[in-house]
C-alpha cells in the first residue's frame, strides 16, 4: 500500500512539475504577429499613469488653494 501511494505521490510530483517548467516558456507565436509587451514595459507604463494623475492632483489642488478666501 505505502508502495502504490509513493508511485501516485510522485507522478503528481513529476506532472505539477511539468506544468510550472512549459507554463513557464513563452507560448509560439504564429509569423507575422506582434511582439507581446513584457511586464516589465506593463509595470513602467502603470507607473507612468501614476504619476500623471498625481501630478493632475497636485497641480488641482494648487489651482483651488488661491481661490479660497484669507480668513483674519
Amino acid at each position: 500500500m505505502k508502495k502504490a501511494l509513493s508511485i501516485i505521490v510522485s507522478a503528481l510530483v513529476a506532472v505539477s512539475f511539468a506544468g510550472v517548467v512549459l507554463a513557464a516558456e513563452p507560448a509560439a507565436m504564429p509569423a507575422g504577429h506582434p511582439p507581446v509587451a513584457e511586464k516589465k514595459e506593463v509595470k513602467k507604463a502603470k507607473k507612468v499613469k501614476k504619476a500623471k494623475k498625481a501630478a493632475k492632483k497636485t497641480e488641482e489642488k494648487a489651482v483651488e488653494a488661491p481661490a479660497a478666501p484669507a480668513a483674519k
